[in-house]
């Protein structure tokens, strides 16, 4: 990403580098620390697709009926109010809702992969912590560890079931559409992903002022958490990028998980910066999905393994 960074400021500097690529939230605090002049807006579409979810459970038309309040990290975040364009509370019913059947909507996708169903499923247990909020369907890692490796196959993992399904079908749709020389040749879905961007894009190049989610450096806009960490929070998108809304304080709960898990991307970025090996050792034993230092070491030590040829060379 420093290096596309890089090569965007030499050739079009005057254009924006809109991303999508994981871990986001990391790539966000690299690029915020390492380029901090670098037009770059760093986007993730997982509260997008929930909030379709919530628009067909309450009944609306897309997700664009609705007006949000948001706030926490990249995969990391709550909603705190989510009202119709008529200013009607939306909350009360998708609590009930979510309550019994987490973000499954009434009508679902019968093509939605296995492991997606038991996420979205699985937000009931996560919205029970906090019952005055919704939340991103990620925080089931770091709030039900014992519960995801449990219900997990290492013997089919997540990549696996995306290599199966998602994969298989974008690339031969693809190829599809290279043999033919037309877009009409294949059948490639316009998700959440396609449409989020170009509303995005449309925004900067028109200066349409849309409300967005976005990971930008907080400098305030939660009061009460660190100004220099990397949030994602409501902003006002234009041609001279986002214009944070501000959130104000937050709760106890909320702060003390988001300043656990900045800590972890801060220091997987201290472990870059100074090819340290204590620094990514500290960043894996503090996330909330590990339990132990001891299993910590021992992912690290597989990770260098599988990506020695890739990795630099830690200290």
């Amino acid at each position: 990403m420093l290096e596309l960074v890089d090569y965007m400021e030499k050739y079009s500097p005057n254009a924006w580098m809109l991303n999508y690529s994981n871990p986001a939230a990391i790539v966000a605090e690299a690029t915020r620390r390492l380029r901090p002049n670098a037009k770059i807006l760093n986007i993730c579409d997982m509260p997008i697709g929930i909030e379709g979810r919530m628009a067909q459970i309450v009944g609306l038309k897309d997700r664009k009926q609705m007006r949000v309040r948001y706030y926490g990290l990249n995969h990391f975040g709550w909603w705190t109010s989510i009202e119709d364009l008529d200013g009607n509370d939306l909350m009360p019913k998708l609590r009930e809702y979510v309550a019994k059947y987490g973000y499954v909507p009434p009508s679902n996708d019968p093509h939605t992969e296995a492991s997606w169903n038991d996420t979205f499923a699985k937000a009931k247990d996560v919205q029970a912590l906090d019952p005055q909020t919704m939340p991103n369907t990620y925080l089931k890692y770091y709030l039900f560890p014992d519960y995801v490796v449990a219900h997990s196959n290492p013997e089919r993992t997540r990549a696996n079931e995306v290599m199966d399904h998602r994969e298989k079908n974008v690339f031969s749709a693809c190829r599809a559409i290279i043999a033919a020389g037309k877009s009409t040749a294949g059948d490639l879905e316009i998700d959440e992903h396609a449409s989020y961007i170009v509303d995005l894009a449309t925004a900067i190049a028109f200066n349409t002022q849309e409300r967005m989610l976005l990971i930008v450096p907080n400098n305030g806009a939660i009061h009460n958490f660190d100004a220099d960490a990397m949030v994602e929070i409501p902003c006002l998108v234009g041609h001279n990028g986002p214009e944070p809304l501000t959130v104000g304080d937050i709760p106890h709960f909320q702060k003390g998980m988001m300043s656990q898990q900045v800590a972890v991307e801060k220091l997987v970025v201290d472990a870059w910066e100074q090819r340290s090996y204590h620094k990514l050792w500290q960043a894996i034993t503090l996330s909330k999905t590990v339990p132990s230092a001891s299993v910590a070491k021992a992912i690290l030590d597989d990770l260098i393994a599988a990506n020695k040829d890739y990795w630099p060379e830690l200290h």
